[in-house]
Protein backbone atom coordinates (compact mmCIF):
# COMPACT_ATOMS: atom_id res chain seq x y z
CA UNK A 1 0.00 0.00 0.00
CA UNK A 2 1.34 3.16 -0.93
CA UNK A 3 0.65 6.86 0.40
CA UNK A 4 -1.62 8.04 -2.57
CA UNK A 5 -3.57 4.86 -2.07
CA UNK A 6 -4.50 5.89 1.55
CA UNK A 7 -8.99 6.90 1.86
CA UNK A 8 -11.26 6.73 4.49
CA UNK A 9 -14.03 3.22 4.30
CA UNK A 10 -16.47 3.94 1.97
CA UNK A 11 -19.24 5.21 3.75
CA UNK A 12 -17.33 6.99 6.30
CA UNK A 13 -17.00 10.54 4.90
CA UNK A 14 -20.48 11.97 4.33
CA UNK A 15 -21.23 15.26 2.90
CA UNK A 16 -23.10 17.81 4.84
CA UNK A 17 -26.71 18.44 4.14
CA UNK A 18 -27.37 21.61 1.99
CA UNK A 19 -30.13 23.68 3.11
CA UNK A 20 -31.81 27.04 2.67
CA UNK A 21 -30.88 27.11 -1.45
CA UNK A 22 -35.04 27.36 -2.62
CA UNK A 23 -37.87 25.97 -2.54
CA UNK A 24 -37.43 23.48 -5.46
CA UNK A 25 -36.87 20.11 -2.70
CA UNK A 26 -36.03 19.11 0.92
CA UNK A 27 -34.57 22.08 2.48
CA UNK A 28 -35.93 24.68 1.16
CA UNK A 29 -37.60 27.94 2.11
CA UNK A 30 -37.44 27.83 6.06
CA UNK A 31 -34.58 25.11 5.80
CA UNK A 32 -35.73 22.96 8.94
CA UNK A 33 -36.13 25.68 11.38
CA UNK A 34 -39.77 26.09 11.38
CA UNK A 35 -41.76 29.19 11.00
CA UNK A 36 -41.09 32.28 13.02
CA UNK A 37 -39.40 32.37 16.39
CA UNK A 38 -36.82 32.71 18.19
CA UNK A 39 -35.00 29.56 17.28
CA UNK A 40 -35.88 30.35 13.19
CA UNK A 41 -33.66 33.76 13.56
CA UNK A 42 -30.35 32.35 14.90
CA UNK A 43 -30.11 34.68 17.40
CA UNK A 44 -30.11 32.12 20.75
CA UNK A 45 -26.95 32.52 22.97
CA UNK A 46 -24.92 29.40 23.92
CA UNK A 47 -26.13 27.98 26.92
CA UNK A 48 -29.53 29.82 27.27
CA UNK A 49 -32.31 27.71 28.38
CA UNK A 50 -35.49 29.76 27.58
CA UNK A 51 -35.09 32.31 30.86
CA UNK A 52 -34.25 29.77 33.48
CA UNK A 53 -31.42 29.78 35.11
CA UNK A 54 -28.67 28.49 33.16
CA UNK A 55 -26.43 25.13 34.39
CA UNK A 56 -23.44 27.16 34.54
CA UNK A 57 -24.95 29.83 36.44
CA UNK A 58 -26.20 26.97 38.60
CA UNK A 59 -23.69 24.65 39.59
CA UNK A 60 -21.48 25.73 43.15
CA UNK A 61 -18.58 27.61 42.23
CA UNK A 62 -14.61 26.26 43.55
CA UNK A 63 -13.80 28.21 46.94
CA UNK A 64 -10.56 28.50 48.59
CA UNK A 65 -7.16 29.64 47.09
CA UNK A 66 -4.12 27.84 45.70
CA UNK A 67 -1.33 29.58 46.30
CA UNK A 68 1.08 29.75 43.40
CA UNK A 69 4.54 30.65 45.49
CA UNK A 70 4.13 27.65 48.08
CA UNK A 71 7.35 25.38 48.77
CA UNK A 72 6.70 22.01 48.66
CA UNK A 73 8.77 20.15 50.77
CA UNK A 74 9.78 15.97 50.26
CA UNK A 75 8.91 14.51 54.00
CA UNK A 76 11.67 12.55 55.48
CA UNK A 77 11.35 10.89 58.67
CA UNK A 78 13.36 9.80 61.55
CA UNK A 79 13.18 6.14 61.05
CA UNK A 80 13.78 6.56 57.54
CA UNK A 81 17.28 8.14 58.79
CA UNK A 82 17.80 5.53 61.25
CA UNK A 83 17.21 3.03 58.50
CA UNK A 84 19.52 4.61 55.94
CA UNK A 85 22.60 5.14 58.44
CA UNK A 86 22.05 1.40 59.58
CA UNK A 87 22.31 0.12 56.06
CA UNK A 88 24.72 2.74 54.03
CA UNK A 89 26.88 3.37 57.29
CA UNK A 90 26.87 6.73 56.53
CA UNK A 91 27.06 9.27 58.95
CA UNK A 92 26.16 13.07 57.03
CA UNK A 93 22.78 13.07 55.28
CA UNK A 94 22.55 15.17 52.54
CA UNK A 95 19.70 15.59 50.12
CA UNK A 96 22.47 13.77 47.33
CA UNK A 97 22.39 10.93 49.71
CA UNK A 98 18.81 10.63 49.92
CA UNK A 99 18.44 10.75 45.67
CA UNK A 100 20.85 8.28 45.98
CA UNK A 101 19.30 5.81 47.95
CA UNK A 102 15.71 6.35 46.73
CA UNK A 103 14.16 8.17 49.61
CA UNK A 104 13.24 11.75 47.36
CA UNK A 105 13.48 12.85 43.87
CA UNK A 106 15.85 14.75 42.29
CA UNK A 107 15.92 18.38 42.74
CA UNK A 108 12.95 18.44 45.32
CA UNK A 109 13.63 20.15 49.14
CA UNK A 110 13.57 17.96 51.63
CA UNK A 111 12.42 18.61 55.10
CA UNK A 112 12.76 15.84 57.95
CA UNK A 113 9.76 15.03 60.36
CA UNK A 114 10.39 13.47 63.81
CA UNK A 115 8.44 10.23 63.04
CA UNK A 116 9.74 7.49 64.48
CA UNK A 117 13.21 7.57 66.97
CA UNK A 118 16.86 7.72 65.72
CA UNK A 119 19.70 6.93 68.39
CA UNK A 120 22.55 7.12 66.18
CA UNK A 121 24.86 10.38 65.82
CA UNK A 122 23.62 11.90 62.37
CA UNK A 123 24.80 15.51 60.75
CA UNK A 124 21.93 16.55 59.07
CA UNK A 125 22.19 19.20 56.00
CA UNK A 126 18.75 19.34 54.64
CA UNK A 127 16.33 22.56 53.42
CA UNK A 128 13.66 21.92 56.53
CA UNK A 129 12.99 20.14 59.72
CA UNK A 130 10.70 20.32 62.49
CA UNK A 131 11.21 21.35 65.75
CA UNK A 132 10.74 17.79 67.44
CA UNK A 133 13.11 16.16 64.65
CA UNK A 134 15.81 18.77 65.72
CA UNK A 135 15.88 18.12 69.28
CA UNK A 136 15.38 14.16 68.51
CA UNK A 137 18.76 14.33 66.21
CA UNK A 138 20.35 16.82 68.77
CA UNK A 139 19.75 14.52 71.59
CA UNK A 140 21.48 11.41 69.55
CA UNK A 141 24.34 13.30 69.52
CA UNK A 142 24.02 14.80 65.84
CA UNK A 143 23.70 18.23 63.69
CA UNK A 144 21.39 19.97 61.44
CA UNK A 145 22.51 22.25 59.10
CA UNK A 146 20.09 24.37 57.16
CA UNK A 147 20.42 24.38 53.23
CA UNK A 148 19.28 27.65 52.14
CA UNK A 149 16.62 27.52 49.35
CA UNK A 150 17.94 28.07 46.12
CA UNK A 151 14.99 31.28 45.60
CA UNK A 152 16.09 32.92 48.88
CA UNK A 153 19.97 33.67 47.67
CA UNK A 154 20.93 36.99 47.70
CA UNK A 155 19.80 39.21 44.55
CA UNK A 156 16.76 36.97 44.34
CA UNK A 157 12.95 37.57 44.56
CA UNK A 158 12.69 35.59 48.15
CA UNK A 159 9.91 33.76 46.79
CA UNK A 160 9.55 30.58 44.37
CA UNK A 161 8.56 30.72 40.56
CA UNK A 162 4.56 31.13 40.09
CA UNK A 163 2.85 27.58 39.34
CA UNK A 164 0.12 27.17 37.04
CA UNK A 165 -0.83 28.74 34.24
CA UNK A 166 -1.73 32.79 33.67
CA UNK A 167 -4.72 32.27 34.68
CA UNK A 168 -3.79 31.26 38.18
CA UNK A 169 -5.49 32.69 41.44
CA UNK A 170 -6.33 35.96 39.13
Amino acid sequence: MKVHELAPASGAKKSAKRVGRGTGGKGGKTAGRGTKGQRARNTVARGFEGGQMPLKQRVPKLRGFNNPFRVEYQAVNLHTLAELVETTGETTVTPEVLVAQGVVRKKSFVKVLARGEISTKVDVHVHAISKSAESAITAAGGTVTLIQLPFKEEGKAGRPAVKGNQFANR
